[in-house]
């Protein structure tokens, strides 16, 4: 068990969700053959299934082959919804339709998953069964015929019909969940809202909601003397900025490995590109230059909607990159010693919020290490959001390895994140672990719907002493003593570090919560000037990148770094887990932190 005061210093120092040094980057329904044909032109005008209207007809096969018509749910309700096998929304969701059917059980309701994705294949879409257990019919629409004469849009979309088949509700399942957004509880409950107005004969207020999710992925009538392909210039867009995460093994919900399952994420592609949720960057440009800027260029954005528009056409294959070879394994090559959080493996609920988890152990260091590179090895990327692993215990260190850390002791040894590559620190830079010292794994659970375990380890590449010129420590401007007023959408607060010796930032990394807004790092120079470091606009809980400079930026003796934050604790903020009251410092995400994490070496 971790003593309070030192995990209350774990949780002032180490709660960011960035590999330090490091460079982050990005069930339900299933069905198989159909009867229906497939359409020829994805880029018709697909049609608006208006409320009053009535249940269109279908003969789809499931992935057995057993054909279902819309003949067998006359006289009975029916709940149709859209899916698709690695939408990360449906899969969010695939529970709540359960939970929804059992509620509903004694009004026979028939509910019907339809899968008109034409990435889906049947494989998967038998695989997704078994793994959600799910027990509803599930049929596949090739060609998207059905999704036609819907006009289904995204997935999870529903459709509510009564027993004379006629439109009740058409939209969302309710407003839990958004693009990288969620709400700490439902607030308004649709669908189920819409199944009661049902069995009572009422009206709906609100029979028709926005459908979020992903878009579905048409066939498309590709132009095949367009200038811009996937074989040309879109697999080499993927391949610099997607593959790193979407690829099998990776923390991404699917892959893009290939043009038969990039050119179902098409127009979904385009959308999250547009909409700059793609690839995770959140840094203004006019500000700094990092190594790990993942961003696109205009041009690149420029040839997305280019191919989009065309129709997605492959193009030569002649014309395809070479394959990238990404490292199996131990990306830092194979480590001087393994360690595991622990013997047993953790049980993940399938639902709920799980506090962070801490496991102390003991690695038996009988002499001190230097650490040049650390690699976290996460055991389910289904259910780890991140790791945080830190040194307790320490001792005072000699005069020696003083000199080499100035003022930069550090108990942050290193981190993963999503999309985070491991710690690798330049040649004669090493962090320091002292001997005798335990490690504290921090862990982040997030359930995915049904019951899981982990494992974690880290694995740790030793430096020789005398190698070593620079200790790299992990430096904290923060400020605990705030107030965030109920309802404030704009919630100020400051605080600032000065360098008493010269110094060399090497990155940057800021923490906040649900509530964060922006984030900016200012730097004010002896000599009267300052300097925007990093401004984050626009951050973003879930891709708390860490920003590398591209050469290590120096601060002169008498520095002084502001940070300055703001928070939206207003009801505009969809993540917002309650709008009407006071937040102060806490380390649960329904509280806030306010911390501008910075990785710095002395420089002589």
């Amino acid at each position: 068990m971790i003593q309070s005061q030192f995990r209350r210093r774990l949780s002032l120092q180490f709660l960011c969700l960035v590999i330090l040094m490091g460079t982050p980057i990005g069930s339900m329904l299933f069905a198989g053959n159909v009867v229906a044909e497939e359409s020829e032109n994805a880029s018709e005008e697909v049609n608006s299934l208006e409320i009053g209207g009535r249940l269109p007809e279908f003969a789809l096969k499931d992935f057995r082959g057993k054909v279902t018509n819309s003949d067998e749910t006359s006289g009975k309700p029916v709940v149709v919804f859209f899916f698709g096998v690695e939408c990360p929304l449906v899969r969010l969701y695939a529970s709540r339709l359960k939970e929804l059917d059992d509620k509903f059980s004694n009004q026979d309701i028939q509910w019907i998953g339809i899968n008109s994705n034409q990435h889906d294949s049947l494989k998967e879409i038998e695989h997704f069964i078994k793994e959600t257990g799910t027990e509803f019919t599930l049929l596949k629409d090739p060609g998207n015929t059905i999704a036609d004469a819907f006009g289904a849009t995204r997935t999870p979309e529903v459709f509510l019909f009564d027993a004379d088949h006629k439109l009740r509700y058409r939209g969302a399942i309710d407003d839990q969940y958004t693009y990288g957004q969620q709400r700490a509880k439902v607030g308004d409950t649709y669908l189920a809202d819409a199944i009661a107005a049902n069995k009572n004969g009422t009206e709906l207020a609100t029979p028709t909601t926005p459908a979020v999710g992903c878009i579905i992925g048409r066939k498309m009538e590709a132009d095949q003397t367009s200038p811009v392909t996937y074989s040309n210039q879109i697999s080499r867009i993927i391949q610099g900025h997607c593959l790193s995460c979407h690829r099998p093994g990776e923390i991404a919900p699917f892959s893009l490995t290939d043009y038969d399952e990039v050119v179902g994420w098409a127009e979904m592609i385009q959308e999250v590109v547009d909409d700059r949720r793609m690839p995770p960057w959140h840094a203004d440009p006019k500000h700094g230059t990092f190594k790990n800027d993942v961003s696109l260029s205009p041009k690149q954005v420029s040839h997305i909607k280019q191919w989009v528009a065309a129709g997605a056409p492959e193009g030569d294959k002649a014309d395809l990159p070479q394959p990238i070879k990404f490292t199996e394994g131990w990306q830092i090559g194979e480590p001087d010693v393994i360690i595991a959080m622990t013997k047993t493996p953790f049980k993940v609920p399938a639902t709920g919020v799980i506090d962070y988890k801490h496991f102390e152990v003991d690695p038996g260091f009988t002499e001190d290490k230097w650490i040049s590179a650390a690699e976290l090895r996460i055991g389910n990327r289904a259910v780890v959001h991140h790791i945080i692993v830190a040194t307790k215990g320490r001792r005072r260190a000699s005069k020696k390895v003083r000199n080499k850390q100035g003022d930069v002791p550090s108990e942050w040894l290193t981190a993963t994140a999503p999309g985070s590559p491991p710690l690798q620190l330049p040649e004669g830079y090493a962090k320091f672990i002292p001997a005798g010292s335990k490690l504290i794994f921090q862990m982040h659970y997030t359930p995915n719907g049904t019951p899981q375990t982990d494992i974690s380890s880290v694995g740790f590449k030793f430096a020789d002493p005398a190698t070593v010129k620079r200790a790299v420590g992990t430096r904290e401007i923060i400020e605990q003593d705030f107030r965030i007023p109920a309802g404030a959408d704009n919630h100020k607060v400051t605080a600032s570090y000065r360098f008493r010796k010269d110094s060399l930032v090497l990155s940057m990394f800021p923490h906040m919560h649900m509530r964060g807004k922006s984030f900016r790092y200012l730097a004010e120079y002896p000599d009267g000037k300052s300097e925007i470091l990093l401004d984050v606009p626009s951050f973003d809980f879930n891709w708390q990148n860490g920003y590398l400079f591209k050469e290590p930026k120096r601060m002169p003796a008498g520095t002084r770094i502001v940070c300055t934050a703001h928070f939206d604790n207003s009801k505009g903020n969809f993540s917002n887990p309650n709008p009407n009251r006071t937040v102060r410092w806490g380390d649960q995400t329904w509280d806030e932190m306010m911390i501008g994490y910075f990785d710095m070496a002395v420089e002589n």
